[in-house]
């Protein structure tokens, strides 16, 4: 097996041990995105929603560094530190994808790094 780490500026560049991304057998998984601004490496001001788009942002920045598209997502994983959130995380997703829609997981988690309230990983099929 061989594997290729996916890398772009115009998504966050990694705060830890880990690529952006790591391309193998046709397969991208994309590490978990939080709202963080890849120019300023800051979370981005706003409301809950605004955060959720930065995320899809950075999914899809990643997506096409690969060689790809959102659309060729075919697994996500969204993590929420409240599913209160839950009907945004639906509402923005509508903005960024096209039927049919990715598998997706949504799960409550205690918390997540740099104190944000959204991340999402995901598996691209290119």
């Amino acid at each position: 097996m061989s594997k290729e780490a996916v890398q772009t500026d115009a998504a966050p560049s990694a705060i830890g041990t880990y690529s952006q991304a790591i391309k193998t057998n046709g397969l991208v998984f994309i590490s978990g995105q939080i709202p963080l601004d890849p120019k300023t490496m800051t979370v981005v001001e706003g409301d809950f929603e605004a955060r959720a788009r930065r995320v899809f942002d950075n999914l899809k920045a990643i997506s096409e560094a690969a060689g790809g598209s959102l659309n060729q997502i075919v697994k996500i994983t969204v993590f929420l530190t409240d599913l209160k959130d839950f009907a945004t995380v639906n509402a923005v997703m509508e903005d960024y994808f096209d039927k049919p829609y990715a598998a997706r997981a949504a799960v409550e988690v205690s918390a997540l790094p740099k104190g944000v309230d959204v991340e999402a990983d995901a598996i691209l099929a290119l």
